[in-house]
């Protein structure tokens, strides 16, 4: 039976759950466990594929839709244990060096070390500064009773609430998640739903192209987040910001959406008067790209939650544009 409790009292604490889960890139198995245990009542099958998709179905005689959204945030991995215990690591998925100096990072087994940055010998040195991790360490036989080379860790950010906003790390993209989840409790759909919860799209979209290749869908539609724009800037864009609805995507680096395809998403969001704004960007991609592109190509459209300061311990988004997302994937689904 559909959930029609009503979206104003919507309850988070599943966002919270899922933001502050471990899940980098090629290790998403706990988050997936999670939403696992959260489809049981809604899903009429699901399974693990052999890239880590978590692959939910609610069967429908109609269209074969994919409703896709990844599990996986950024994070760094151990390449280096220095003879003082200092850990070295490269980043997985999109991370700056500015963003990462000074911040805390947790690892599976509940680890934490700070990032810090090497001493330049000459000030004037134009050799770039190299980052490591810190686990209060003295020796590197003490932090190798910590970790290894190839462990992963990912921001240790915690989930906060304001009025209207939630603040956390894995914002991107567990509110993507979220929102597939909650339309999964409340949807009545004649169409073949397939909600993807994608594998590795911080480091390629990899998930999402395999899924969408054993899948082949009539239609696939993707949930992600976006930039922000309203930030104090020289100049003014006007592009995607907070709490001013669901993105719909026009472009990004990856995909052109088809017109036919954002104009449809765009007339059902009217006449539900479901506020939307469009998500153009000229950098960044999402599992739209892959998926677009597989087989003989397949029809994408996306949705995007605005967040500020993405790929940080600290991304903002807003409570009303996930509302948005979940009413607008709803009556598009209906």
């Amino acid at each position: 039976m559909r959930d029609t409790k009503p979206l104003d009292s919507l309850d988070f604490t599943l966002l919270q759950q899922l933001t502050q889960t471990f899940g980098p890139s090629g290790q998403e198995h706990n988050v997936a466990a999670l939403i696992l245990d959260q489809t049981k009542n809604d899903a009429d099958t699901a399974y693990t594929d052999t890239l880590g998709n978590l692959i939910v179905r609610k069967k429908g005689s109609g269209k074969k839709i994919m409703i896709a959204c990844h599990m996986d945030e950024v994070g760094i991995m151990v390449t280096h244990i220095n003879k003082q215990g200092y850990l070295y690591f490269a980043p997985v998925g999109g991370l700056r060096d500015h963003v990462l100096l000074a911040q805390r990072f947790v690892f599976a087994n509940g680890a934490v070390g700070v990032v810090s940055r090497e001493e330049k010998k000459k000030p004037d040195e134009n050799s770039p500064e190299r980052l490591f991790l810190d686990l209060g360490a003295t020796s590197e036989q003490e932090a190798r009773t910590m970790v290894r080379e190839g462990d992963m860790a990912v921001f240790s950010g915690a989930y906060q609430e304001t009025k209207d906003c939630m603040i956390s790390k894995a914002l991107d993209n567990r509110a993507g998640c979220f929102i597939a989840l909650e339309v999964l409790k409340r949807v009545s759909s004649q169409d073949d739903l397939y909600f993807v919860f994608t594998a590795q799209e911080e480091v390629g979209a990899r998930g999402a192209k395999t899924a969408a290749y054993a899948l082949e869908p009539d239609l696939a539609l993707n949930i992600d987040t976006t930039f922000s724009f309203d930030m104090p800037r020289e100049y003014e864009v006007p592009r995607t910001s907070l709490n001013k609805g669901i993105a719909i995507k026009v472009m990004d680096r990856s995909i052109v959406v088809s017109p036919q395809i954002k104009n449809w998403m765009a007339e059902i969001a009217e006449q539900h008067e479901i506020p939307y704004q469009w998500e153009i960007i000229t950098n960044g991609g999402t599992d739209s790209g892959p998926v677009h592109l597989t087989k003989g190509g397949i029809p994408t459209g996306g949705l995007a939650v605005p967040v500020r300061h993405l790929h940080t311990p600290g991304e903002i988004a807003s409570k009303n544009d996930i509302r948005s997302g979940i009413s607008l994937l709803l009556a598009l689904l209906e």
